[in-house]
């Protein structure tokens, strides 16, 4: 492929009428798109959903601009990007790019100009993926119900598990469910030695929002005294003593939670992109959940959070599943990650004679980035920190491959620890 510096329109244009994913991510669009600070600048018309073969104007109806440095465009399309420059989302976010356009055009159309984007970078080789399994052959996970009394509710909570051994329960992240921990419960070396339990939250996967209530009639808000329920009441009604917590994102931030508030009900949490606080705001992500957004803005996004290097299979299930949630559920989790979630002052509050801390952070991760578990690694005595090269906000989904390598040396010292 040419380098970006020296492809046309036209060469562009061929491109992006080639490509499936920009042919489905652009259906509808009139307007089109433009990439300033190439030389020349590049871009395409879209008519209907149909690509047109020249640049249009910044300022024309429908059209989105982005504007960058040289330099920024040449990360961007490199075929392996850096962290923090390998997706239009961070690069607005960090402001090292500018936009033009209508708003809400540009959260509609975000899928087509991240893979528009895409299309500018050689192809990098795919890691190889597991063969598929023979025709009725079952996976690990077992799935079931159990009942859970939160804050005076009757909740039916879904969960899978596999494996014998110490409990670990799973947490995914915002928005999703716990499918997101499928590959880490075919892992022998793990289900010999635990008992994986990954259960999806209230209003997320499986797990059905309560009868009785009328939740529709409302705004669904995650509150931290909620999200603590969970975990603790189902160690308490599967019998799980002491269990291991591991939560990812807003899991994540969970585990830290749960150490502090709940230290004697569990013998060690597992915080992958942990951090003390989470410098975002639920109005800043408004977009999450607007009626003239569709939920492929999401999945497409987190995209934006993983790694370039990770299967590119694996990363699109993992954005699946953010597209196929109810709506309203990833920004209303959004509620406790911004608007609750708040150690800062009291971290150091967190007894690691009780139980032991392991904070992991992906390299590519913006959302929860590499700076910010460090810093919940220094003001929590005792702790351990990782960074997970090669990954990033979803590591046990996006790249489970790498992610054993991460994981492993972290349960097996979980497993030597001395009785608490």
């Amino acid at each position: 492929m040419p380098a970006p510096q020296v492809m046309t329109s036209d060469r562009f244009a061929e491109l992006c009428r080639a490509d499936g994913e920009f042919r489905v991510a652009s259906r509808h669009w009139t307007g089109g798109l433009r990439f300033e600070g190439l030389t020349p600048p590049l871009g395409v018309a879209v008519v209907a959903g149909e690509v047109q073969s020249y640049t249009p104007e910044k300022g024309d109806p429908g059209v989105i601009t982005l504007t960058a440095p040289a330099e920024i465009w040449a990360d961007l399309t490199a075929a392996v990007p850096p962290r923090l420059r390998n997706d239009l989302h961070i690069m607005l976010e960090y402001r090292r790019m500018s936009r033009d356009g209508d708003p809400l055009l540009y959260y509609q159309y975000y899928p087509a100009l991240a893979r528009a984007c895409e299309l500018l970078r050689p192809t990098p080789p795919q890691p190889a993926l597991p063969p598929p399994k023979p025709a009725g052959a079952y996976d690990a996970p077992i799935g079931r119900y159990v009942h859970l009394d939160i804050e005076g509710q009757d909740h039916r909570i879904y969960f899978e598990e596999a494996g014998t051994g110490i409990p670990i329960l799973l947490q995914h992240t915002a928005g999703c469910h716990g499918s997101q921990w499928r590959h880490l419960m075919e892992r022998r070396e793990v289900t010999d030695h635990f008992r994986l339990i990954a259960y999806d939250l209230p209003f997320h996967g499986k797990s059905l929002p309560p009868v009785g209530p009328q939740w529709w009639a409302r705004e669904y808000n995650l509150t931290a005294s909620f999200l603590r329920a969970v975990p603790v009441g189902l160690a308490d009604v599967l019998g799980l003593e002491r269990p291991i917590f591991m939560g990812c994102s807003v899991g994540g931030l969970l585990a830290l939670d749960l150490a502090l508030h709940h230290p004697d009900r569990f013998r060690s949490v597992v915080s992958l992109e942990g951090a003390l606080k989470i410098p975002v705001t639920k109005e800043a992500l408004w977009a999450l959940w607007h009626p003239q957004i569709g939920n492929d803005y999401k999945g497409r996004v987190m995209d934006s959070l993983m790694s370039p290097t990770s299967p590119q299979a694996l990363r699109r299930e993992t954005s699946l599943l953010y597209s196929a949630g109810w709506p309203a559920a990833f920004l209303g989790d959004i509620h406790y990650y911004s608007d609750e979630y708040d150690l800062r002052t009291d971290a150091g509050r967190i007894d690691t004679s009780r139980l032991s801390v392991h904070i992991l952070s992906g390299e590519y991760d913006a959302s929860g980035p590499v700076e910010l578990g460090e810093a919940a690694h220094r003001a929590i005595p005792g702790s351990t920190f990782t960074v997970m090269k090669d990954v990033g906000h979803f590591p046990m989904s996006e790249n489970p491959d790498v992610f054993m390598g991460y994981i492993m040396p972290i349960l097996q010292a979980i497993r030597d620890e001395p009785p608490r």
